[in-house]
Order: structure tokens, then C-alpha cells, then sequence
């Protein structure tokens, strides 16, 4: 069995007269809210959006605190609450670097980012943890805070003040109440989104005991991957140390939320927290397990669910694009490439046509590079593995190079004649296919994006005002 924090295996082979899409093996996932064991939510509508929609929440454990992973913006701009979080992190299990400890709750707020606003910015974000912690009984630093919307705007901190002492005593730990919760993250989401799916672990007579992962994410703008990709807040009632969630969180995040691109830009606020409250009875998962590789898988399915939710509902978005990369000299190389394809703005805009301009992908392949240092390591490889390979192209060979789009080979080696006005139909679609083959090794990965359209330049046109 492979070691924990490795890529599922891909299935699915190459045809004759195309490219076919390869399964990932992972558990099956459902997109709605399952509430796993040992969690209590809740949401409102506190004033912090002008338009009245929910906008904070409150997620939190029922008795003891639960182990938490986290990956977090590289934006140098970050903002108060992911400096809070790291803080809190750090204080709870020293040593981790602000990457892993303890929580007792997660406090959301939306419409506020709450970033670039000095130090006033800072002491709110202290004092929402605070009320927070007050009106549960336990102390500030195992509350961890999440913000998302307009950059430069303080928090109102009244009306913040005055949602969490409503919201704090009526929490509960239905279905309903995660969904909520969820709500309550969206500011240009224009649909709720949640994942679930659950595994067995053994237990501690050995007999299987069932445990549930379930997410929630918002953000369909300012995504681009760099460590994580807006917020997302992932529950289990699994049992594991806070090192070793992390060490199934960080390459997962790898190859879904760092595969995920909308338009280009980091946000300040990138945050996702995985929270394991052990509720569920099984025995303690151990890095470098079996039980370790079961329970990543499950994380990445919902993490992978969530990513794609994300992308599908990009700002002013209208298809899905996915491109899956095979054949590559290491999954590093594939997931670059396919990076590189999805990002592309001028593959995204033909998408939006039904346009079967392959060119535009073989040009985004040759253009990709790999990551920085911190992705590469993230992903596997040792830091002596990872400095020659920063920044550096994928190795890629023209003449190996085979590209399908929406189920059709439009290229091997050299352009190849097909039916124009069919692919253009079959690009008619919620979800477009592209398909690499670089005929190099047994590398693949795959990545996430969306159409680029006039809705989108409007919605941000016009985002403040």
C-alpha cells in the first residue's frame, strides 16, 4: 500500500483515436452537508454586508478541542485573521510553525476581509476572538478566526459583537446547521458549497468504525494557487494528532486547492483549516499508516469535490474546464502543465467560445514552470529535490505531445484533421475536458479552472461600489 500523503493511483487508459479521461482513486462524494461527530454550527445575519445575507459563523467542538492542520495565503499582504490563526496555532502546539494545534471554535465573518487595515485591523480581529471565547467559555487563542470580502475595510465591530452573543448559545449539530454555517461564508459564490463522504477506520477492538469527512469552501474570485485557495473549513471525527493531519492536509491541498485557478490573483485571506474531533470512536491514526493513506484519501476527495465546486462556480463563470495530464516525466511536471493550461486567459476565453483552439493549450503547456519551493516541498519532494527543480519547465517534447479537447485528438506530434463544428458542440457543456499526453513517463495530474466572460469583468468592475 502506498505510504500516506501519496497520490492515489489514476486509472484509465489512452485510445487509438483519443485521449480518455482518468478516474482519480478516491471514495465517492456526495455535495451536501453531513455533520460529523463532535461539532456543533450555526450562522446569521450579523449587519456586516450591507445586503443583509448571513454573514457570520460559528463552528466549534462539543467537548474537547479538536486537532487542527492548516494551509494559509503566501501573499505577503495577508490579512489580520490569517496572522491571528497562525498566531493561535503556534501557541497551542509550539513548534508547528503556525501550521497545526488546537481549536475549540472557528468564528467566519463575510462581506469584511479585514486586511491591509494596520494595526486597528489587528485588534479587532483579537477582539472577535475574544467575545468569541468569552460567550463559549474557553480562551482566545483556541479560537481561530476566518474572514473574506472587501480589502481595506474595518470590521464593525458591534454588530460582530452582538451576532456572536445571539449565535453562541443556539449552535447545534445538525445537517442544517453546517449548511448554514456554509451560507454564511459566500460573498460572489452564487451557490452554497459542501462535500461529504465517509470511510472505516478500525476501532479500538479492531471491529470497522465509520467516519465522516465533510467540507464547506467559499470563493469563485481572486483564486489562483498559491497553499490554499480561499476558505474552506474541513471537519472529521476521525482521531489524529494535529502533525499528522497536517501531513495528509498539505499534500492534498497540492493537487486540488494549488490546481485550482480562477483568474490569476492570490487573495490575502486564503485559509483552510481541516478540524478532527476524534468523537467518532476509532483508534488514533499514525502518520506513515495504512489507516493514514484511508483517511487522506477521504480528505482529498472532499477537498478535490470542493475545489471543483469552486471553479464551476467561478465568477461569472458558465462552463468548467479540467485538464488532466498524463504521460509526463514526474507528477510535478503534469501538474505544472495542467496548471498552466487552466490559467490560461486565452484558453479560458476560447472555452467561453467554443472555440477548439488547441494551439492556445499547447502554447499554455509550453509556457508552464514549476512551483516555488514551499509548493515543491508541500508536494513531496525533499528540499534537496526541490531547488534545481524551482521555477524551472517540465520537460516537454513536441513531437510525444498529444492534446484532445471535449473527447476528440486534435493533436499528436502534428495537427490532425477533425470535425471543428463537433468539438465546438461538445464544448456546449457545464464541464470541458482537456486532455494532455506528453509521452514522457508515468506522471499525471490535473487541474481546475473555469471560462473567462464578460460577467466576470463586470463583476469586479463594479465590486465596491
Amino acid at each position: 500500500m502506498q505510504p500516506a500523503g501519496e497520490k492515489p493511483r489514476v486509472g484509465g487508459a489512452s485510445g487509438e483515436s483519443g485521449l480518455q479521461p482518468f478516474t482519480i482513486a478516491l471514495p465517492p462524494v456526495e455535495e451536501r452537508a453531513a455533520m460529523p461527530a463532535g461539532f456543533r454550527a450555526g450562522g446569521l445575519a450579523a449587519g456586516i454586508k450591507p445586503s443583509g445575507r448571513p454573514d457570520l459563523a460559528l463552528i466549534a467542538t462539543l467537548g474537547e478541542p479538536a486537532a487542527v492542520a492548516a494551509v494559509f495565503t503566501t501573499n505577503l499582504v495577508s490579512a489580520a485573521p490569517v496572522r491571528l490563526s497562525q498566531a493561535h496555532l503556534s501557541a497551542t502546539e509550539p513548534g508547528s510553525g503556525g501550521r497545526f494545534g488546537w481549536a475549540d471554535a472557528v468564528v467566519a465573518t463575510s462581506g469584511c476581509a479585514n486586511a491591509a487595515t494596520g494595526p486597528a485591523g489587528d485588534a479587532d480581529q483579537a477582539e472577535v476572538c475574544r467575545l468569541a471565547a468569552d460567550s463559549m467559555k474557553t480562551e482566545p487563542i483556541r479560537i481561530l478566526p476566518l474572514a473574506t470580502g472587501v480589502i481595506g475595510v474595518r470590521l464593525p465591530m458591534p454588530k460582530v459583537g452582538a451576532g456572536i452573543a445571539k449565535l453562541a448559545p443556539h449552535l447545534e449539530t445538525t445537517d442544517v446547521a453546517m449548511e448554514s454555517a456554509a451560507r454564511c461564508l459566500m460573498t460572489t459564490d452564487t451557490v452554497v458549497k459542501l462535500a461529504t463522504t465517509s470511510v472505516d477506520l478500525p476501532g479500538h477492538d479492531g471491529l470497522p468504525v465509520r467516519i465522516t469527512v465533510s467540507g464547506m469552501a467559499k470563493g469563485v474570485g481572486m483564486i489562483h494557487p498559491r497553499m490554499a485557495t480561499m476558505l474552506s473549513v474541513v471537519l472529521t471525527d476521525a482521531k489524529a494528532e494535529p502533525d499528522v493531519l497536517f501531513g495528509l492536509l498539505s499534500p492534498a491541498a497540492q493537487r486540488t486547492w494549488n490546481q485550482t485557478s480562477v483568474d490569476g490573483d492570490t487573495s490575502t485571506n486564503d485559509t483552510v483549516f481541516l478540524l478532527a474531533s476524534g468523537a467518532a470512536g476509532a483508534r488514533p491514526v499514525e502518520a506513515d499508516s495504512p489507516v493514514a493513506v484511508t483517511l487522506g484519501a477521504a480528505i482529498e476527495a472532499v477537498a478535490r469535490s470542493l475545489t471543483r465546486q469552486q471553479a464551476a462556480d467561478g465568477e461569472g463563470a458558465t462552463t468548467l474546464i479540467t485538464c488532466q495530464v498524463s504521460g509526463a516525466a514526474d507528477d510535478h511536471d503534469a501538474r505544472a502543465i495542467a496548471r498552466a493550461v487552466i490559467s490560461s486567459s486565452l484558453f479560458k476565453a476560447a472555452v467561453h467560445g467554443r472555440d477548439p483552439n488547441w494551439g492556445r493549450v499547447a502554447g499554455a503547456a509550453g509556457n508552464a514552470r514549476l512551483p516555488d519551493e514551499a509548493l515543491l516541498e508541500a508536494a513531496g519532494l525533499s528540499h534537496v529535490e526541490a531547488m534545481p527543480r524551482v521555477g524551472r519547465p517540465p520537460r516537454l517534447d513536441t513531437d510525444l505531445l498529444r492534446i484532445a479537447v471535449a473527447g476528440t485528438l486534435v493533436f499528436s506530434g502534428t495537427p490532425l484533421e477533425f470535425d471543428r463544428e463537433a468539438v465546438r458542440a461538445a464544448m456546449d457543456a457545464p464541464e470541458v475536458l482537456v486532455r494532455l499526453d506528453l509521452g514522457l513517463g508515468e506522471g499525471s495530474g490535473e487541474a481546475f479552472g473555469c471560462d473567462l466572460t464578460e460577467g466576470y469583468v463586470k463583476e469586479n468592475a463594479e465590486y465596491t461600489t
